[in-house]
């Protein structure tokens, strides 16, 4: 009998539980389904909502404004004038009159040669000179006596003759003897050694007391003249008829800025273009010559050269970024009157910095969108601001937010 009972309330006890486990499924699968339908009813409800809402873009208007025109080019900084300065005479080196580094002028005294031997042949030369001016002089009195005497017959021919020879070859003495003279006096100047040009001296290449020569390879130092200076730069040859085209009209000037642009190093003119094209590049060397006083370019500095050839007065203009490309070619996104996005195909005629320059496509005063056109497509309406205006709403958001904060502390 209580086996029987204790049988009966196991089974119960199962049905019971089989019962509230199949309540509590049916349960879950139901509120799931109502999720579902809830989430697609709430996503279709969302894209509805999507579908109607204007695109905020950034926007400029088409204007028109004198373009300058630019060749872009990589140069390097060269010297205008080098100068390796060498001792012209034999002799020992004395002194070096320059600090390395030094801006010297032409004619500075750089070093000096010994000049006690130059100081000895020019006296030697003078002596011989002054001894040969002696006789030259005795003998042309002797030749004034002989003259007046020969008048008279009283002496041959032939005397006066002869006297009038050894004149004659004492005057080419005495002339011998002032070059040897300018000859010595030209030594002992050579032993003082100056810069040929205005330049910057280098590293002193050998120290007082050695032997100096002409022949010396390495001299005693090198001047380079730095203002003015040069930049040699090269252009694509396809770029060498607008250059011609630009130099008949007058000089051009060159720009010579940082190898990253953002630095303006000086302003100098166009000096010539290269007479050959270089085959192995398909490039074409020219030359500028930039004043440089404060010597902000300096020999062998790698720049960027920007060659102006001209300026297009009141071209159509828009920001370059407004330029989008599709298959049928450049196209920029327009916002009419009813505040919608339309493509519009142009003709662009060139880029400069920022800037785009349309040849034809759209007029002045059209408003072309210049961030966000990625999500825009033809007809959509858009929400427009301008970049300035965005700013400024970004800076007074900044602003409001500190004030607020101020505000909590206080």
């Amino acid at each position: 009998m209580r086996d029987w009972r204790w049988k009966m309330n196991t089974t119960l006890r199962f049905h019971r539980d089989c019962g509230l486990a199949l309540a509590c499924a049916t349960l879950l699968v139901g509120v799931a389904c109502d999720r579902a339908k809830g989430g697609q009813e709430g996503k279709g409800a969302h894209n509805e909502r999507a579908g109607g809402r204007p695109v905020p873009v950034v926007v400029a208007k088409v204007e028109t404004r004198d373009v300058p025109v630019f060749l872009d080019g990589l140069g390097t900084v060269t010297a205008f004038k080098t100068v390796t300065v060498r001792s012209l005479v034999d002799g020992r080196l004395d002194s070096v009159a320059f600090r390395e580094g030094q801006t010297v002028k032409r004619g500075t005294l750089l070093a000096l040669v010994d000049p006690r031997p130059f100081v000895v042949q020019l006296h030697q030369a003078q002596a011989a000179m002054a001894r040969d001016s002696a006789q030259l002089a005795g003998n042309q009195r002797d030749l004034e006596r002989y003259t007046a005497v020969g008048k008279n017959k009283l002496i041959a021919q032939q005397q006066v003759d002869d006297q009038g020879m050894l004149v004659g070859q004492l005057e080419g003495s005495v002339r011998a003897d002032r070059a040897l003279v300018d000859q010595a006096k030209l030594m002992l100047d050579y032993a003082r050694i100056r810069s040929p040009i205005d330049g910057i001296t280098g590293v002193r290449l050998v120290d007082p007391g050695n032997i100096v020569h002409p022949s010396d390879p390495n001299g005693i130092v090198v001047v380079t003249q730095i203002d003015p200076i040069a930049v040699l730069f090269t252009l694509p040859q396809d770029d060498l008829p607008r250059v011609q085209a630009a130099m008949a009209g007058g000089k051009l000037t060159v720009q010579a800025l940082s190898r990253d642009g953002r630095a303006a190093l000086g302003k100098g003119e166009l000096a010539l273009v290269d007479n050959q094209i270089n085959a192995a590049t398909a490039t074409i060397r020219l030359k500028a010559i930039f004043p440089n006083p404060e010597h902000t370019l300096w020999p062998n500095q790698f720049v960027k050269a920007r060659l102006l050839l001209g300026t297009r007065a009141g071209a159509v203009v828009v920001p370059a970024v407004a330029i989008q490309n599709g298959p049928a070619g450049a196209f920029v996104y327009v916002v009419d009157a009813d505040k919608k996005a339309a493509p519009k195909p142009v003709s662009v005629a060139l880029i400069e910095d920022d800037m785009a320059v349309i040849a034809q496509g759209v007029t002045v005063g059209e408003t072309v969108v210049t961030e966000g056109q990625f999500q825009l497509k033809p007809g959509a309406p858009v929400e427009a601001r301008t970049r300035e205006s965005g700013a400024a709403s970004e800076s007074g958001g900044r602003k409001g937010g500190r004030v607020a904060e101020g505000g909590d502390k206080r």
